[in-house]
């Protein structure tokens, strides 16, 4: 990978992404309290089992169509195919329905939401930075016949961002690994609670699973792949049930 490409998939994983994903812990909180998660070999056992057969593994693997239908939308609308709408709708189509049956994947009405609102976040930040959606500039009058394309969820902003950084595969799909492993070890620093070198030791010995399953969920289709986070599920249909809570999900 080129240095200029290096420091923008820094940018994308940073903490400083301003998409809120710090206050989510994705049913961690209801773990804890439940007593299931109490220290950092339990931790790397639950981050293990979603990585190898969790709806995150789904969302990443289904990058690379997402991006394949945003590169395809973008062309149709600004490229030498503009002048066929057939094709930019063709596109949209494709993104929304992906989106759509990822966002499905989530029991819990609080994961959609996170989902959404991270989604969003990272949308408009690309805007502002000059990235902003295909046809985002077109009247509103002319957007009422085409795929909603204006509440896209987390996986989906990822993509366009990927593709707006210009990262490739299995690069982006690092990345979408090993943010989501890096915001639940936060979340469980703050929760177990986990010291601050426990945390860091955890996300160093979960790399090489992250490294194989980027490379692995590449080359993957989505549609092809089951969750067995059923645990994970429970937990974070449970959160919205807790007495107190620290975190949004």
């Amino acid at each position: 990978m080129a240095d200029a490409a290096r420091l923008r998939l820094f940018q994308l994983v940073s903490p400083a992404l301003p998409v809120g994903g710090f206050s989510y812990s994705e049913g961690l909180e209801v773990l804890v309290q439940a007593g299931r998660l109490g220290d950092a070999v339990a931790l790397r056992g639950w981050l293990e089992a979603e990585l190898r057969r969790g709806a995150v593994a789904i969302e990443a693997a289904a990058l690379a169509p997402l991006v394949a239908a945003l590169r395809h939308w973008r062309e149709a609308e600004g490229g030498e195919q503009a002048s066929v709408p057939e094709r930019a709708e063709a596109g949209r189509r494709e993104l929304v329905e992906l989106d759509g049956w990822l966002l499905a994947q989530r029991e819990a009405a609080e994961l959609r939401a996170q989902q959404l609102q991270m989604g969003q976040s990272l949308l408009q930040l690309l805007a502002d930075l000059g990235w902003p959606l295909p046809g985002s500039g077109m009247p509103l009058a002319a957007r009422a016949g085409s795929a909603r394309v204006q509440a896209l969820a987390w996986p989906a902003a990822f993509a366009w961002a990927g593709l707006c950084l210009e990262l490739a595969s299995p690069a982006l799909e690092q990345a979408y690994l090993y943010g989501w492993v890096a915001n639940q070890i936060s979340a469980a620093v703050r929760l177990v609670p986990l010291g601050p070198t426990d945390g860091q030791r955890l996300q160093l010995a979960l790399a090489p699973l992250i490294a194989e399953r980027a490379a692995s969920l590449a080359a993957a289709g989505p549609r092809d792949l089951w969750s067995g986070g059923v645990g994970a599920g429970l937990a974070q249909l449970q959160h919205a049930e807790l007495y107190s809570r620290l975190f949004r999900s």
